[in-house]
């Protein structure tokens, strides 16, 4: 194979794509056995997106109530996840969450813990019993810190200044990987056994999200299918109901569902506690999709503030309280905003927040069907259906990364031989050279912005036809477009070359979710077609697309008779749509 002087030739076992929670733990698991891991990632690995997560993490641990069980866990979740959950990935992720959060104990997770020292564990929304443990409500961040802490005690190489633009794929089997340093531009030619896809969803391609500006663009969408991979149930994506409006360069940002967790009350405009309207039973409890739309209603109905929102209050609770168990919360509206939530409430509105559909796997080891190829984390799919429950995110990556780290090693121990492809290797460079080269008149951010008012427009809180077909006539448009784009880099980076892939990669996933989101011809979850407002039985299925307009319907397992029968009714009580 031939080599090129500028690129930087690296070899490993296996490769890690993300330097975020799921790929930290796979990549511990594969150095605790003794394989040799390379973790690549664009973010800095103490800034990774896992460090937003706020709330918890799952585990029926018992701790707190005695009658909960893994099964009571497995039967919140599918119900919750109106049925599209995928009953053995749900096992898989409830019977082996302890061990998760044995794992993190093990490596000095400072958990908050009840006075006889037993993990604390909170209520958090459409949850039978406490199940969600947590530190004070910045969970992700020292999650973060005890993986990062734990990669650096083995010594796993971590290079958090790459950009991966390729998965190399011959005759269906991966051989490595191909990328670019975003500081100096110098390429990277990965060869390894096996790769672990763990770059996150595709929630930036909305206007307002949760997401910072360049993560979450749709990265794994596009390398997957360029692999060769599948999307699974890209239209289900959830909007988290509290994100702030104000400033503009934040908007988005969450403010944690521990907030409603601990006793915050939502109010419209009016002052009125809106939530008994949508669900009267568990108000401010309820799940995020109802919340969502019910706040989302309030807006579109004009019972919303003088800035499309809506108000959650925590100020009637005791200010050691709000200090202890929301003290992130509170200190980011200071310094955002200079609010002190112990005395105002905060402006917020429904915000793009999890990819809940993603590459396509098998529950048993989350192989993506192309030999070698892992997906992990938000960038995999299988566990959430229709709505994710708070928490269940950050315990998926400690089980999955586990079995995933172990999967990988034992592929790459087994393996003969490595075939490489040239053709491949010399696609994936002509791909750099021709956007190092665009030298077009349309300017890259610019349709980033496009795409995302786009997908807010015709693919929010709530869809129909007419305005999905919009969509993606509004995407053609768009992509013709792309071709006349510019790329500058200039000597502070090669951040504008990263922005040019970011745009495709957003293009391909926006195009995967107005696809299946057309197909999906009914309101379940997250997903509400005011055209469509009933359930549809018939639809009770995961939506599988493999490339522009095909899609194909899989069917969802039955639930095994020990979960099905702590199984409550989903219920569609106080679920509006407009």
């Amino acid at each position: 194979m031939l080599v090129y002087p500028d690129e930087r030739q690296v070899a490993t076992s296996v490769l890690v794509i993300g330097t975020g929670g799921a790929g930290l733990r796979a990549a511990i698991e594969l150095a605790e056995r003794g394989i040799d891991v390379l973790v690549v990632g664009k973010r800095p690995k103490a800034d990774a997106h896992t460090t937003l997560a706020a709330g918890g993490i799952n585990a029926a641990l018992s701790t707190m109530d005695l009658e909960d069980s893994w099964q009571q866990h497995a039967a919140d979740t599918i119900t919750e996840s109106y049925l599209l959950a995928r009953p053995d990935t749900v096992r898989i992720v409830t019977e082996h969450a302890a061990r998760g959060i044995e794992d993190l104990e093990r490596w000095g997770m400072p958990f908050a813990r009840e006075s006889d020292g037993r993990i604390s564990q909170r209520f958090f929304g459409a949850h039978t019993y406490r199940r969600t443990a947590f530190a004070g409500d910045y969970t992700g961040l020292e999650i973060q810190r005890t993986l990062v802490n734990r990669a650096a005690q083995l010594g796993i190489r971590i290079i958090d200044t790459c950009y991966v633009t390729r998965i190399l794929v011959h005759d269906n089997v991966v051989f490595g990987a191909y990328g670019f340093d975003l500081d100096d531009g110098g390429r990277y030619a990965f060869r390894a056994d096996a790769v672990i896809l763990a770059a996150g969803g595709h929630t930036r391609i909305w206007r307002r999200t949760s997401s910072r500006r360049d993560e979450n663009t749709g990265d794994s969408v596009r390398l997957a299918v360029l692999a060769g991979g599948r999307i699974r149930d890209p239209e289900l994506v959830q909007f988290h109901p509290s994100g702030l409006i104000e400033p503009e360069n934040a908007a988005g940002t969450l403010v944690s569902e521990a907030a409603r967790g601990e006793g915050g009350v939502l109010r419209n405009a009016a002052g009125e506690r809106f939530m008994k309207r949508y669900d009267p039973e568990r108000m401010e409890l309820s799940t995020r999709d109802r919340v969502a739309l019910a706040a989302y209603t309030e807006i579109k109905e004009g019972r919303g503030t003088d800035n499309g929102g809506v108000w959650l209050d925590v100020s009637h609770l005791p200010r050691e309280t709000i200090m202890r168990r929301l003290p992130r919360v509170y200190q980011t509206m200071l310094e955002l905003q200079m609010l002190d939530i112990t005395r105002s409430p905060i402006e917020i509105a429904p915000t793009a927040h999890y990819s809940m559909g993603g590459v396509w796997v098998r529950a048993h080891d989350h192989g993506t069907g192309v030999e070698g190829l892992y997906a992990i984390g938000e960038a995999s799919s299988g566990l959430h259906g229709a709505n994710r429950l708070g928490g269940n995110s950050l315990i998926e990556l400690f089980v999955y990364g586990r079995i995933v780290g172990e999967a990988a090693a034992q592929y790459s121990a087994a393996l003969t031989v490595q075939r490489r492809s040239e053709g491949a290797l010399a696609e994936a460079r002509r791909e750099v050279d021709e956007l190092l080269a665009a030298d077009g008149q349309q300017n890259v951010r610019a349709l980033q912005r496009t795409l995302r008012n786009t997908m807010t427009e015709h693919a929010g809180v709530v869809r129909d036809d007419a305005g999905i077909r919009a969509g993606l006539s509004e995407l053609d448009e768009l992509e013709e477009r792309m071709a006349d784009i510019g790329v500058h880099p200039d000597p502070a980076g090669f951040q504008d070359l990263a922005h040019a892939f970011d745009l495709k990669s957003s293009a391909m996933a926006a195009r995967a979710t107005l696809d299946a989101a057309l197909e999906r011809r009914e309101t379940r979850g997250c997903h509400n077609r005011s055209d469509y407002p009933e359930l549809d039985p018939e639809l009770r299925v995961n939506l599988v697309w493999s490339g522009p307009g095909r899609i194909e319907r899989e069917a969802i397992p039955d639930v095994p008779a020990d979960i099905a029968r702590l199984m409550r009714d989903v219920s569609s009580i106080g679920k509006l749509v407009e």
